[in-house]
């Protein structure tokens, strides 16, 4: 197997030691992760340009503001996420987006660190990555204010509307383990929908593993048993999803895989 995780966070809280997760990683068949950095406070920003600079050919950066810390990011943090995001080995914006269930931020600053970002990455010219949670609508509407020509919904977990509204814009949607749980029939059918050519596959590590492993602290090597069932709920084999999602996450994050 060639597989991508297409995000996941392997923050040194929560991942003391990466190498044995990424030797893990690669025993399982993937050839590369997109590691997402994070925003956690004023001139804090991860560890994840780091993490990739120490494993280039098969780790590669983002950095963004989460909606859960909207409201504590300074006109310095955006200025120093303009700077970063401009290097070359920096993939996307983002994680950038809104989040209505938490609430964790007022949506007043949500939307504006939202639309920053989504400028930003116009302006860049580099793909976007998108969290939205309860907030379909409203996100919808600053992509289509702003104009993003190109992103991705991160752990997309909408209903097939959700879906058409993104795939509608260009974006690709990135799948997680959620897609293994029970219960979630409204997002398996919007996983019937979409496109093959159209979909990742993702752990959004450490959290949300897939079946067998829910409940556990979630890793990259997990991300085989979402392609299983990615795979299950279009009716095409495994290799195929393999197959399709790398070239959908290598053509959006401009990823030179060999």
């Amino acid at each position: 197997m060639r597989l991508v995780d297409a995000h996941c966070h392997l923050e040194v809280k929560d991942f003391a030691d990466a190498a044995p997760v990424l030797e893990r990683a690669r025993a399982a068949g993937l050839i590369h992760a997109i590691v997402v950095g994070q925003f956690h406070g004023p001139g804090e920003w991860g560890n994840a340009l780091e993490l990739a600079a120490a494993h280039p050919e098969f780790l590669s950066p983002t950095l963004g503001i989460h909606p859960h810390e909207a409201a504590r990011a300074t006109e310095d943090d955006l200025a120093m996420l303009e700077r970063t995001c401009a290097r070359p080995e920096v993939r996307a914006v983002g994680e950038a987006g809104l989040d209505y269930y938490y609430d964790h931020s007022p949506r007043e600053a949500q939307a504006r660190i939202f639309r920053h970002q989504c400028e930003l990455a116009v302006k860049l010219g580099k793909p976007l990555v998108v969290h939205v949670r309860d907030a379909h609508e409203d996100c919808d509407a600053i992509l289509g204010e702003v104009g993003v020509p190109k992103g991705v919904i991160h752990c997309f977990t909408g209903d097939t509307d959700a879906a058409r509204r993104y795939l509608d814009r260009g974006f690709y949607l990135s799948l997680s383990g959620v897609i293994t749980y029970k219960k979630t029939e409204a997002l398996q059918d919007a996983v019937r929908f979409a496109p093959l050519d159209r979909l990742m596959v993702e752990t959004d590590s450490p959290y949300l593993a897939p079946v067998p492993h829910r409940g556990r602290k979630n890793e990259p090597s997990h991300v085989v048993e979402t392609a299983r069932k990615l795979a299950e709920l279009k009716g095409v084999t495994l290799e195929t999803v393999t197959e399709v999602t790398t070239a959908n996450a290598a053509a959006l994050f401009n990823l030179n895989l060999r």
